[in-house]
């Protein structure tokens, strides 16, 4: 079992950084695939950017160059850099855990947090 809790977001002109943090609880934080997804209002969720357990990075091309997920395993902390951020990036941002590899839909990952908003104001 893993809990996980999220922090970091707020509101932010566009342009600006913002940095999110993802608490997890649990011993075994080191061998999940981690994942950041975002939704905003009437659409899907999906997936920003995820890190595997040996710290290979996916992307979503909406945030490639802008975004940088990280994880330091030795505060069981999984960490999303968001620079230049632009309006569209307004959304509520989930943590996400799954065991093994990563994958990019969210009905792959089994753990969740309770997600922090993120608005971006032109």
């Amino acid at each position: 079992q893993v809990q996980l809790v999220e922090s970091g977001g707020g509101l932010v002109q566009a342009g600006g950084s913002l940095r999110l943090s993802c608490a997890a609880s649990g011993r075994t934080f080191s061998s999940y695939a981690m994942g950041w997804f975002r939704q905003a209002p009437g659409k899907e969720r999906e997936l920003v950017a995820a890190i595997s357990s040996g710290g290979s990075t996916y992307y979503a091309d909406s945030v490639k160059g802008r975004f940088t997920i990280s994880r330091d395993n030795a505060k069981n902390t999984v960490y999303l850099q968001m620079n230049s951020l632009k309006p569209e990036d307004t959304a509520v941002y989930y943590c996400a855990a799954r065991v093994s590899i990563v994958r990019l839909t969210p009905g792959d990952y089994a753990y969740w947090g309770q997600g922090t908003q993120v608005t971006v104001s032109s």
